[in-house]
């Protein structure tokens, strides 16, 4: 966990992938506990600290999460998030060239909680949810290509089923196709930039994580600069 952003209402850090941002079954030290001491320690802080969750990301995914440090920056932000006012960006890798430079995918996912896992289709199905995203080629290697993802809606594991039902499969994401592993157990989906509008101060914030510690990230994402 590193801070990106900080004031009397909110808090954005980047969190690296392995990082959970709210308890599971594992039992393991969350995000949201390791932003609390750290507001604590910094601040000095007497008692306990009040660290609202806004949103999360999945455990082997890197980047931007926001925290409320207050209840109303809380039901304001979460309210934001409902209406689609806080606008997150992705960048993943994948080894397949994606069918077009830039497009728009829509499907309709199902997701099945005992494989913690969902499942894309072309139409409307049972128990189903409309998805959509767009993304762009921002970089490319020999070997690999660098998505610049908008999320237009919020579903489980949307952005690596959608980019695999494309035929592009997110480095490292075995769950959804991906030939082999990372060796740290990421998968190379990182949650790039945030923007919108502070809750109570009502000035834009721009936040953006660091690149993971990883040569391929930086050789990609260098070459969009």
């Amino acid at each position: 966990m590193y801070p990106i952003y900080e004031d009397n209402h909110i808090i954005i850090v980047g969190k690296d992938s392995g990082e959970i941002v709210q308890g599971d079954k594992t039992g393991d030290k969350t995000l949201s506990e390791t932003v609390k001491e750290y507001i604590k320690e910094k601040y000095d802080k007497p008692g306990n600290v009040f660290i609202g969750v806004v949103h999360r990301l999945d455990r082997p995914v890197s980047g931007i999460v926001v925290f409320a440090r207050t209840s109303k920056a809380l039901s304001r932000l979460n309210e934001m998030f409902r209406a689609g006012n806080i606008h997150k960006t992705y960048w993943a890798i994948v080894r397949n060239e994606p069918p077009q430079h830039e497009g728009r995918l829509e499907h309709w996912l199902v997701r099945n909680e005992r494989q913690n896992k969902s499942y894309a289709y072309d139409r409307e199905v049972p128990q189903s949810k409309k998805a959509v995203l767009e993304y762009r080629i921002i970089g490319r290697s020999d070997n690999y290509r660098l998505l610049e993802i908008h999320l237009l809606t919020g579903r489980h594991h949307q952005i690596r089923c959608q980019l695999a039902a494309m035929g592009c499969p997110i480095k490292g994401d075995l769950k959804y196709g991906a030939r082999r592993s990372n060796p740290d157990g990421s998968i190379s989906l990182m949650a790039r930039r945030v923007e919108f509008v502070h809750p109570v101060s009502k000035l834009p914030i721009c936040a953006e994580a660091t690149l993971p510690d990883d040569t391929l990230w930086h050789t990609l994402g260098h070459k969009t600069d």
